[in-house]
């Protein structure tokens, strides 16, 4: 059996129609939903297996489009597995693009709540956050979903810190989150919940280095992460060799291999085990033939003095093979950094391998998708940079 997809329009004006739209395919009254920010209104996009109720598009580690075909059922248990975990179902503000797994989620969990989600329109700023804070409806929990990049935005702005702390809980994810980015919002009073996932497991599935309730994670000898679950994905729509290639059975357990890499690590407490992830493994990095993986150093730089946001990226190198450079937005608040104390930090902390040889400071990091941080980008603005400031042979 089989069932039609529709196409929908999903940006932050279309977002009450994309509600309907999901609502319907989840209880199975309507077709299954494509969210696309450029749709003609219920355009036909050929047909999915019946428990489909939503397709994402993802381009992948790859950059090769994909379709994730997520089923009722899957996007039911990832909601309620986040209400659980968070305290119960409340009402949520979406600040993130609506054609994205992170903020499709925000309106499955409002539907499963029975809630109204109440969404962000035009370029995210920290003024319009705290507008639509105040005027979320209660009672009950208020709860949002956000990436680093715009709490780092919100920490900068008086109205925005305020805003970031009325929430009961904020989960921030799409990226790799900074330590001392998110030590400085609970500072300022906000509950953040990190959160690890991607479009293949609903979302987020790991909070705070914690598996939801029915997640599993286990590490390959390699340290590649693999996940399991009722939140996993059907699979890829049309694409059943990517299917075997990346969900596999094991002692009759289904378990997605993903591209990142990670470790178990102690707990806040210093008991607990939680799974830390150390990036994609495609980002690993070698530079004098040692192998780095750029979220540790970005880990690292982080907590820096001056460092607002970072990423390490690598440019080709005669010597090294690849060198190393932190790429910066430096916090308008501290001096600006520089590269020798950034160096020495490193090297204390992981070793002179994953300490940063060039620095290349920003206005803003260049971003792709839901605010993640675009590496191939912020390569080659480094590679050009640098090319810059190195004068030419006499």
């Amino acid at each position: 059996m089989s069932r039609p997809v529709r196409a929908v329009t999903a940006t932050a004006a279309g977002v009450p129609a994309l509600r309907d739209a999901l609502a319907a395919a989840l209880d199975g009254s309507g077709p299954a939903v494509l969210p696309v920010e450029d749709a003609t209104p219920d355009e036909d996009r050929g047909t999915v297996p019946d428990d489909v109720a939503l397709l994402v598009r993802t381009s992948g580690s790859t950059g090769t489009p994909r379709e994730v075909m997520l089923t009722a059922a899957a996007l039911r248990a990832s909601a309620e597995a986040t209400h659980r975990r968070l305290g119960g179902p409340g009402r949520w503000l979406l600040p993130l693009p609506p054609a994205h797994v992170a903020g499709l989620q925000v309106l499955v969990r409002s539907l499963v709540a029975g809630t109204e989600p109440a969404a962000l329109g035009g370029p995210f700023r920290p003024d319009a956050f705290a507008v639509a804070t105040r005027a979320l409806p209660g009672p009950g929990p208020r709860y949002t979903s956000l990436v680093p990049t715009q709490v780092h935005r919100l920490l900068a702005d008086d109205a925005g810190r305020e805003a970031l702390a009325a929430y009961d809980a904020v989960l921030l994810g799409g990226a790799a989150s900074p330590p001392g980015l998110v030590e400085r919002a609970r500072d300022a009073g906000a509950r953040v919940v990190t959160t690890y996932g991607m479009s293949e497991t609903c979302g987020g599935c790991v909070y705070d280095g914690e598996p939801l309730d029915g997640v599993s994670v286990a590490l390959e000898d390699d340290g590649r992460i693999r996940l399991a679950g009722p939140v996993l994905a059907a699979g890829y729509r049309g694409r059943p060799g990517l299917d075997a290639e990346l969900f596999e059975r094991r002692d009759g357990v289904r378990w997605l291999r993903t591209s990142d890499l990670g470790r178990w690590a102690a707990g806040p407490d210093g008991g607990t085990t939680r799974l830390e992830v150390l990036g994609r493994a495609d980002d690993v990095l070698v530079t004098g033939g040692v192998k780095v993986a750029p979220a540790a150093t970005e880990r690292v730089l982080a907590t820096l003095e001056g460092v607002g946001e970072v990423l390490v990226v690598g440019v080709p190198d005669a010597e090294w093979g690849q060198a190393l450079v932190a790429v910066v937005v430096p916090d308008p608040a501290a001096p600006t950094p520089a590269l020798d104390p950034l160096r020495r930090a490193v090297t204390e902390r992981l070793g002179p391998a994953a300490a940063p040889r060039h620095l290349v400071l920003l206005d803003a990091l260049p971003l792709r998708g839901p605010g993640k941080p675009d590496r191939s980008a912020a390569t080659e603005l480094a590679r050009r940079s640098l090319a810059r400031a190195t004068p030419p042979p006499a």
